[in-house]
């Protein structure tokens, strides 16, 4: 399903070797966003017991990979490698897969694109698609929009009903933000 390059495989091992109990762990993988600059990655070193069910187990070269459910039909044939910079260093992915594969969640981060987005960003917020699930679209928002006491009326009134009106295959959207994290929103 995914590779790993040698150093990432080198960087993996000795993370894995710093702990301080003798807890062989596994790589997980989850695509937490999308941006600009593609899919945004979760990874983290865990106790295999800790395996959500419907994660994707898969081996690569000798180490176990979790994918998490939702991601994996979007990891299909990415590279995870270890990039080393003046600034530091760190994993990043090499994916050759498109932001979206079905045709309802690529309609619907359409419609957050060219008409959501414009609408919120005069407020200096953001909205983004963490995917698509049956017939719910789960949304979340940035910028101004995090800890803003109206995201209620722009979710309902607003952003549902741009995106139902034009996905009718959206029944509902579901907001996944930690508005308590929000430290400047627009008044």
């Amino acid at each position: 399903m995914i590779g790993i390059t040698e150093k990432a495989s080198e960087m993996l091992a000795q993370f894995q070797s710093t702990a301080d109990d003798d807890i062989e762990r596994v790589l997980r993988v989850e695509i937490i966003g999308r941006g600009a600059n593609g899919f945004r990655y979760d990874l983290n070193l865990v106790d295999l017991a800790e395996k959500i069910a419907s994660d994707v187990a898969c081996e690569v070269d000798g180490m176990t990979v979790l994918i998490a459910e939702r991601s994996a039909p979007y990891m299909e044939g990415a590279i995870l490698d270890f990039v080393e910079t003046l600034m530091g260093g760190g994993f990043q992915f090499e994916n050759p897969n498109p932001m979206w594969v079905d045709d309802v969640s690529k309609s619907v981060a359409d419609v957050i694109s060219n008409d959501v987005s414009p609408m919120v960003a005069s407020h200096g917020g953001t909205v983004e698609l963490l995917g698509v699930d049956e017939d719910k679209a789960i949304i979340a928002f940035g910028g101004g929009c995090q800890g803003c006491g109206m995201v209620d009326v722009t979710l309902k009134q607003g952003i549902e009903v741009v995106i139902r009106e034009k996905v009718p295959a959206i029944t509902a959207i579901v907001d996944m933000t930690d508005h308590a994290a929000g430290t400047n929103p627009f008044y």
